[in-house]
């Protein structure tokens, strides 16, 4: 069956992580997706602590930039997090939007190769491997962890372009598409990210998780174009979904069928009730979601 999750956009306080957490847990929500967005509230520290409020639920952060944080002290927290609530904890890495990484002093004259180099490092450490590594950015002499998960997690490429769709199915263990993913955008992506993975001769699953942009309530069709004008994604065919439970979940089962293993609904920035729209998500629409 398809998972179902919702988002926990950092838009909101970190205070509210708490509130929408417990809420989510006690409705019977499958996952709660974070953001570290520049420079708003950091992933680990809000996924720590949701975790640390539940004891059911699923937590991811999609994503964490890697200009940002150095492969080894990434392979520490997510260890941590997972021999603390093993199972629970997903971890996504990406490029980091440019402008940001830019402002501190970050950026990357080749995002591609630093990701490459940063999964491949951050994947062996976390199977307890000792890792040394002398490449364009990432750089590790004899490193392994002390404490490494007991079963290595899944790490999660938060990519867009060609090039880095199939270097997600080169190296990750699944791929994170943002909400400016359409259905068609998730089967071309599922082509480049197979491309990937035949020229790296991987049969392992990998998952494919979608964002989808949702408004429902007061106003929800206003909403939803007013953060499509905003993005500059509104001339985007078939792109996010205002209604009822029913016409959310019809736009659910189009990204299935389009190649998503799990959607995860985004709600608007302007979402006045976050903790009514994860129990939307899982009272609601997720009976309606094969």
């Amino acid at each position: 069956m398809t998972a179902l999750g919702a988002v926990l956009r950092p838009q909101l306080p970190p205070e509210k992580v708490r509130d929408v957490a417990r809420t989510a847990e006690a409705a019977g929500l499958e996952e709660l997706w974070l953001w570290e967005d520049c420079f708003l509230e950091g992933g680990v520290a809000t996924a720590s602590a949701a975790l640390a409020w539940t004891e059911r639920l699923r937590v991811g952060v999609g994503l964490m930039p890697v200009p940002l944080r150095n492969v080894a002290l990434t392979a520490m927290e997510t260890a941590t997090l997972d021999r603390l609530f093993p199972g629970r904890f997903t971890l996504t890495v990406g490029h980091g939007v440019q402008d940001w990484m830019g402002q501190v002093g970050a950026r990357a004259e080749s995002p591609v190769t630093l990701l490459r180099e940063y999964i491949d490092a951050l994947r062996a450490l976390l199977r307890g491997e000792r890792v040394t590594v002398d490449g364009r950015y990432v750089k590790l002499d004899d490193v392994s962890l002390g404490w490494p998960p007991l079963t290595a997690p899944e790490v999660l490429a938060g990519v867009t372009g060609p090039r880095s769709l199939r270097l997600a199915g080169e190296a990750a263990d699944g791929t994170l598409l943002s909400e400016a993913t359409p259905p068609d955008g998730v089967r071309e992506a599922r082509r480049l990210i197979d491309e990937g993975r035949a020229a790296a001769g991987r049969t392992d699953p990998h998952r494919v998780v979608v964002y989808l942009l949702t408004a429902t309530g007061p106003n929800a069709v206003a909403r939803l174009n007013a953060e499509l004008t905003a993005s500059g994604t509104d001339k985007i065919p078939e792109l996010g979904v205002a209604g009822d439970a029913g016409a959310v979940a019809e736009a659910v089962h189009s990204l299935i069928a389009a190649g998503a293993d799990t959607v995860i609904l985004e709600p608007t920035g302007d979402e006045p009730d976050p903790e009514g729209f994860v129990r939307f998500v899982a009272e609601d629409v997720r009976p309606l979601v094969s």
